[in-house]
């Protein structure tokens, strides 16, 4: 089954200017999708890094800090000192592990959840409204794109975080 055009373009046979324009992009959508957040956390006094750990304690409650540290592909000095901001101002807690006394286990607190869900919902709009103007068969061809760019480990873990919910 050949594939035609989509577009005015050959899938297949995408020239570096093509694969260009894609790059650029998606270096301005991303900074179309983190401006709003950024401008929420800014006075927080935190960054993107508190966001996306912030993100990911939301997503998978209960998260240790070594799991955390490998979804965020961060340094563990990294996150101990964005982790130190967000249990010293009362957005996180760390909660010993069942099983193991040694383990701490994130949680984020009501004054958490109600940052989070003010991040979230500024970049769900915007997804919202990029995906309504876009149309079903893009917003699935574009997941398809974004999961197609990720290394194998990258989009396990991705689908392990799919399944959580």
């Amino acid at each position: 089954m050949a594939s035609g055009p989509v577009g005015g373009e050959q899938l297949l046979f995408l020239t570096d200017e093509q694969v260009r324009k894609g790059i650029e992009a998606m270096f301005f959508a991303y900074r179309g999708f983190t401006a709003d957040p950024d401008r929420i956390l800014e006075d927080y006094g935190y960054g993107r890094a508190h966001h996306r750990a912030i993100h990911f304690i939301h997503r998978a409650p209960g998260i240790t800090v070594t799991r955390l540290l490998t979804v965020l592909g961060v340094t563990k000095q990294s996150l101990n000192r964005i982790l130190r901001v967000l249990l010293e101002d009362g957005l996180v807690e760390a909660r010993v592990g069942r099983k193991d006394k040694r383990e701490r286990l994130l949680h984020l607190t009501e004054t958490g959840e109600a940052l989070e869900r003010e991040l979230s919902d500024a970049q769900r709009a915007r997804m919202r409204a990029a995906y309504r103007a876009a149309g079903p068969a893009a917003v699935q061809g574009f997941r398809q794109v974004l999961e197609a760019m990720m290394d194998p480990e990258l989009l396990r873990q991705y689908h392990d975080l799919k399944e959580k919910r």
